[in-house]
């Protein structure tokens, strides 16, 4: 890869073609090159409306992002300056959603769709340029085909703008490698600065892109160029990254150390990439020089340096897997040509064949309420059918208050029994909680307990207010019904009787 030539970053390499064969070519290639981009744009929006309301789920991050949104832009302000600056610029861009049309989980989820059509065009473009129309056709249909890319593709979360944001980015950055206009790096660096601000970790695809410009040995003009609006971007996202340094801790304190399934995830994809770089009849060294560093470099540093500071999630470099369809793109393009036997392209749509029977389930399972972590939606209709008029309503732990605050007309029927400050007013996401000794008087006085707790199982939270809710709920309580949710249980307290009453066990648990 060390000896590409610069200008194949320009034009695709192709084999020398007539003088009358360039002229038919430069006829149809604007409509070639469009179509590259617009049919993955398609594609990708026809799959993000595919079930987009997941029949009506709504986990928790959602309804962070569904409450947040809902808040006054001063609120909103308050609010970043104490949690969460890292979503801040996407808050604000959904708050302005939901104030042009408050239409419930369809404008919550179509930016990221209309954001992951943008991805597809960046990505068909990009292997356009690089390889050619029908490489980039390819590439294009292939990203929007990803199960993960369509998993985003329905999440109201920053994800899927990130993504088009860093694949449009790389885009002006092809552009720029040998246009004297300075206008494609201004471009590039403006892009960079507000994908960063979208979510700062855009910032680790700077690694990946200055690596190809290493690998395309690209002269000291070009460096100069990239650094100075690479440098610009980071400048420019400067106060952010101060700001949420000072939040890293509550924002991403609930991570882990990347375990083995990560792990072996991150190693598979970076496999796969190289596989389709190394193969001869497949390789393309221009694709390789810009596609893998994308693909390997940014989580390859996240899941690494999280062994030091535990700050990874797959999710958080998701523009990664635009690195795997630009290689996946132009190997399918150079796989026809290369088959030879009948054998072996009856092998080879056999394999089709077998990779379309796991893609559908695949996608399938994506827009099932089942397929992420809890359901905020299926919590609040569970409270709906248990709760009754005066009932309390304990949180443990406090965080999964998240549950219920994108129901405010919910929330309010329940006396929120360990409820300091609500969140907008402590300028929190959940609110906080009173001292544990108020916590647990206010338990003792009341006859019912709607309790939305974690699955069994889960780790539970050291903290004082949490221990008093278990151990006062524990002795004072009898459990008479619990429901499993996705990700949650609702469980229905009522307290026991105190010495001399003649009250029953049972008194209490039924139904309205």
């Amino acid at each position: 890869m060390a000896d590409t030539p610069t200008h194949d970053l320009d034009r695709p390499a192709a084999p020398a073609r007539t003088a009358q064969a360039r002229t038919a070519q430069s006829r149809t290639a604007p409509r070639r090159t469009t179509a590259s981009a617009l049919v993955p744009a398609a594609l990708a929006t026809a799959l993000g409306l595919w079930g987009l309301t997941r029949r009506g789920s709504m986990w928790r991050d959602e309804s962070v992002t569904y409450q947040v949104a809902h808040r006054t832009p001063g609120e909103l302000l308050e609010l970043l300056g104490r949690i969460d600056a890292v979503h801040g610029l996407y808050y604000l861009l959904m708050h302005g959603v939901f104030a042009l049309w408050d239409g419930g989980l369809l404008a919550l989820r179509l930016p990221s769709v209309l954001a992951t059509a943008l991805a597809a065009a960046g990505v068909g473009a990009l292997g356009t340029r690089l390889a050619g129309p029908r490489p980039g056709l390819l590439a294009g249909v292939l990203f929007a085909l990803l199960p993960a890319i369509q998993w985003y593709a329905q999440e109201g979360r920053s994800y899927a703008l990130v993504t088009a944001g860093v694949v449009w980015a790389t885009y002006l950055l092809v552009r720029g490698l040998r246009s004297a206009a300075p206008g494609w790096w201004a471009g590039y660096g403006l892009v960079l600065a507000v994908v960063c601000w979208v979510h700062e970790f855009a910032a680790l695809a700077l690694s990946a892109h200055a690596l190809t410009l290493y690998v395309l040995r690209v002269p000291g003009r070009v460096w100069r160029r990239w650094g100075a609006a690479a440098g610009g971007a980071l400048v420019a996202v400067g106060p952010l990254v101060v700001v949420s340094a000072g939040q890293a801790e509550r924002q991403l304190g609930w991570l882990g150390r990347p375990g083995l399934a990560p792990w072996l995830q991150f190693l598979g994809v970076s496999a796969l990439g190289l596989l389709l770089s190394r193969v001869p009849a497949l390789a393309d060294r221009t694709v390789t020089a810009l596609a893998l560093p994308l693909l390997i470099v940014p989580p390859g540093l996240l899941i690494t340096g999280s062994l030091l500071k535990p700050w990874y999630v797959d999710r958080y470099v998701l523009y990664s897997l635009a690195g795997l369809a630009l290689l996946g793109g132009v190997a399918l393009d150079r796989l026809p040509g290369r088959l030879g036997s009948p054998v072996r392209k009856g092998a080879v749509c056999l394999l089709g064949a077998v990779l379309l029977g796991l893609w559908l389930p695949a996608s399938l399972a994506v827009r099932a309420p089942e397929s992420r972590k809890d359901d905020a939606a299926a919590v609040a209709r569970t409270v709906r059918e248990l709760a009754r008029p005066g009932d309390g309503v304990l949180f443990l732990p406090s965080r999964r208050r998240e549950w219920l605050l994108s129901y405010p007309a919910l929330h309010a029927r329940l006396d929120d029994l360990a409820l300091a400050r609500s969140p907008v007013a402590s300028r929190t996401l959940q609110g906080t909680e009173l001292p544990p000794g108020t916590i647990r008087r206010r338990l003792l006085a009341a006859p019912r307990v709607i309790a939305l707790m974690d699955p069994p199982g889960q780790p539970l939270d050291p903290f004082p207010q949490e221990v008093v809710k278990r151990r006062t709920l524990t002795a004072y309580f009898f459990r008479c019904e619990s429901v499993r949710v996705r990700g949650a249980r609702v469980v229905v307290y009522v307290r026991k009787p105190g010495p001399g009453s003649v009250a029953v066990r049972g008194e209490g648990c039924q139904h309205r």
